[in-house]
């Protein structure tokens, strides 16, 4: 093997690693995300905010199919790169199908092993490209159980904070403009402590999940970053209540408000001191830009 050889097997081990190594760490690390997702993730996002002047409500589901494409990708190039020094002579031909050396052809094999479909035209003889094309198919049915799994984990976390920005809406309305003192004591004890929890959860789910910070919401109602200074109220008013109980529920919910704080200005760089500094900046992320206002 000369020194080309060699290299081209060193590249494509290395963007055969790199996509391991995104895929684990999008999908099995819990709180983590990979490099090449969370980049493209962040990519699409700020293009679509440069052009349309507002987030775009597909652009998260646009930027999590240009993930599982570049996943593809990086599979199918980089186990081409690993045949291409070994054809045409490692591998055998059936009758009539011509042979070539060039990278066409070893990304042809690489696609045929990756997709599971095994035409069997074009087959390696040697016994250690027979094992590796062997590990590329069950890489590539991982791969496709990875990415519906993905998709299948990423909605519920989206449900989540939905329903929470739902729940706050629906509170606001039925107390109206009373907040707090409009409910027995008690009864809005267990209100907030239930959203205390709830904001717990958002929280865990933009840890684990990093991609679903990136949807965007048509519907306000359902829209988190338009909803969530209203719990930073609730938050203050149970917390000067003469009520021990709501106290104790306002502080919950303050603490659980501070934790998701902490996401968004460690984990997607929300600037600010204070929790409601940080909230006003995901607000203005996620919602269109009026006229004469900067972009962020």
């Amino acid at each position: 093997m000369n020194f080309a050889d060699t290299l081209w097997t060193v590249l494509g081990a290395g963007l055969i690693l790199l996509m391991l190594a995104d895929v684990f760490h999008t999908l099995l690390y819990p709180h983590g995300s990979g490099p090449a997702g969370r980049a493209i993730m962040r990519g699409v996002w700020f293009l679509t905010k440069k052009l349309r002047g507002r987030a775009s409500s597909v652009a998260a589901p646009l930027a999590m199919a240009a993930v599982i494409a570049a996943w593809a990708s990086l599979a199918a190039t980089g186990w081409a790169l690993l045949y291409l020094p070994h054809l045409p002579d490692g591998f055998v031909y059936g009758p009539g199908v011509p042979r070539h050396a060039d990278f066409a052809e070893a990304l042809y094999i690489s696609l045929v092993s990756l997709s599971t479909v095994g035409f069997g035209e074009i087959v390696a003889a040697d016994p250690l490209l027979r094992l590796v094309s062997g590990f590329q198919a069950i890489t590539g049915f991982g791969l496709l159980t990875a990415t519906v799994t993905w998709i299948l984990q990423t909605y519920p976390a989206l449900n989540r904070r939905r329903a929470l920005a739902h729940q706050l809406n629906l509170f606001r309305e039925a107390a109206g403009p009373a907040g707090l003192s409009a409910l027995e004591p008690g009864h809005a004890a267990g209100l907030l402590e239930s959203m205390a929890g709830n904001v717990a959860s958002v929280s865990i789910d933009l840890l684990a999940f990093h991609e679903t910070y990136y949807f965007r919401e048509v519907d306000q109602r359902g829209s988190l970053p338009a909803t969530v200074a209203y719990a930073q109220e609730l938050a203050s008013e149970a917390s000067q209540s003469q009520n021990q109980e709501l106290r104790f529920a306002g502080r919950m919910l303050h603490s659980a408000l501070e934790g998701l704080a902490d996401v968004l200005r460690g984990r997607f760089g929300h600037s600010g001191t204070t929790s409601s500094d940080v909230f006003d900046s995901y607000e203005l992320h996620h919602r269109d830009r009026r006229a004469g206002e900067p972009d962020t």
